[in-house]
């Protein structure tokens, strides 16, 4: 297995279980060459619910004066998938991920869909691995400007 030290180190997280980071990082096309490997898929679709929720309850609790239509807008926006993929960047995600090779002769590591969808499974392995206030702590210091372009009125995206 990998060291994903220097990932860890700019997470500022560190797994206590090393393998669910690895199946975070694993792109399906990785299924393609190599026979019952697992992938990033179900912890993407766990990381999802655990986004939208702490990003809602975050929401509701910085505006209490904005109405349900705003709040939704502004969830929109922060959660889509290129502002996914802008979160993956910044920590440099896609060049940690594992790709099959035609994945990775395809562009794969920069594809703004397959970096928001490791960027997901990453945030499911977090709360895997630490809980609730690890993966809530982790994603309100990574989306922390976009709180603040909410606040300025603006829906960032």
């Amino acid at each position: 297995m990998p060291s994903r030290g220097p990932l860890q180190k700019r997470l500022d997280y560190s797994f206590k279980k090393p393998e669910t980071l690895e199946l975070a990082l694993t792109h399906p096309s990785v299924n393609h060459e190599r026979s019952e490997t697992l992938n990033n898929q179900r912890l993407e679709f766990l990381g999802d619910a655990v986004l939208q929720l702490i990003i809602s309850a975050e929401l509701y609790r910085q505006f209490p004066t904005r109405d349900e239509g705003t709040l939704s807008k502004a969830r929109a926006r922060m959660v889509n998938r290129d502002a996914l993929a802008e979160q993956a960047v910044q920590i440099k995600l896609g060049k940690e991920l594992m790709l099959s090779r035609g994945e990775e002769r395809n562009g794969g590591r920069e594809r703004a869909s397959a970096l928001a969808d490791a960027f997901e499974a990453l945030l499911g392995a977090i709360f895997l691995d630490g809980g609730f206030v690890k993966v809530k702590k982790f994603i309100l210091k990574q989306f922390s400007e976009r709180f603040e372009g909410v606040d300025a009125g603006r829906h960032v995206g």
